[in-house]
């Protein structure tokens, strides 16, 4: 269980990124920063796979709004405020991204490829774009599979955050939260750190012993010069925790000697060299000149 809920997520450790050479990448996440996403993508990097087993299975959203489990026999509630409070979310801003600034379209032609519906993960040609969309869908959408189109909404949200437009993040990923536990729901399962930071301020609970958030999914100097580096040689296609490329030497050719037949090739005309003799010439063909 608990794989499944980190396997579409991302850890920044923020104070590492931004002592990386690439000032586009640092930008990138400065502007993370500046949105409002730091305690969120960047809070204490343990989780318990128990607790979260647990949570899941007994949880659902209430109709007053809240977001409710039980365990250990522990009644946990969550509301937006204290989520919003917790990872100091910024409360107001767009909740539709359809209100994104009609004008921002255009200038966002020159770093993304305008599309209405979908547009390819190749027309991101710059890195710092890939790995943006790549935190926006495993670890704000917890999308689940493939991640090779571009959807209207983190297309929109991606210009948002880039162009420093205001988001309501509290309400947008509440809202992801309650799709989560919500029964029937085809929403992957995530937000495993950010939940077990809730649950430690849950009166009365005891979360128990955690585990380290898995290294090789957290966003330091190692593991983005790594993204970088697969994204180069494979066209953006792969993600942080991709297995390296090897490349199979290609196997020489024989030289064959058989010759091709047929409209196979052309056969080079085969010149016979001239035989001298003592005796009186044969007879030729004249060709006139």
């Amino acid at each position: 269980m608990a794989s499944s809920l980190i396997s579409n997520s991302h850890h920044i450790d923020f104070d590492v990124v931004f002592g990386m050479e690439d000032t586009d990448l640092v930008q990138m996440f400065e502007s993370l920063i500046a949105t409002g996403l730091k305690n969120f993508l960047g809070c204490p990097a343990v989780f318990n796979e128990a607790a979260l087993t647990e949570f899941f299975a007994n949880s659902s959203v209430r109709e007053d709004g809240l977001v409710v489990s039980t365990i250990n026999g522990v009644t946990v509630e969550i509301s937006e405020e204290v989520f919003a409070a917790t990872f100091e979310l910024p409360v107001e801003g767009l909740t539709d991204l359809s209100d994104v600034p009609k004008n921002l379209v255009f200038d966002a032609c020159s770093i993304f490829s305008i599309s209405k519906e979908q547009v390819s993960m190749s027309c991101l040609k710059k890195i710092q774009y890939r790995l943006l969309h790549d935190i926006l869908a495993k670890t704000i959408y917890v999308k689940a599979g493939s991640f090779d189109s571009v959807t209207r909404d983190r297309f929109m949200l991606m210009k948002a955050i880039m162009f420093d437009v205001k988001i309501n993040w509290s309400s947008l990923l509440f809202g992801v939260l309650r799709e989560m536990v919500t029964p029937g729901s085809r929403k992957a399962k995530g937000y495993a750190i950010q939940i077990c930071v809730l649950l430690r301020s849950v009166p009365g609970f005891e979360l128990g012993d955690s585990k380290t958030f898995p290294v090789h999914r957290m966003l330091n100097e190692k593991t983005v010069h790594r993204y970088v580096v697969i994204n180069d040689k494979l066209g953006g296609e792969e993600v942080v925790d991709a297995p390296k490329v090897k490349r199979t030497p290609a196997k020489k050719k024989g030289v064959t000697k058989k010759r091709p037949t047929g409209s196979d090739a052309e056969v080079a005309p085969i010149v016979k060299k001239k035989r001298t003799t003592k005796g009186k010439p044969a007879a030729a063909k004249r060709i006139p000149v």
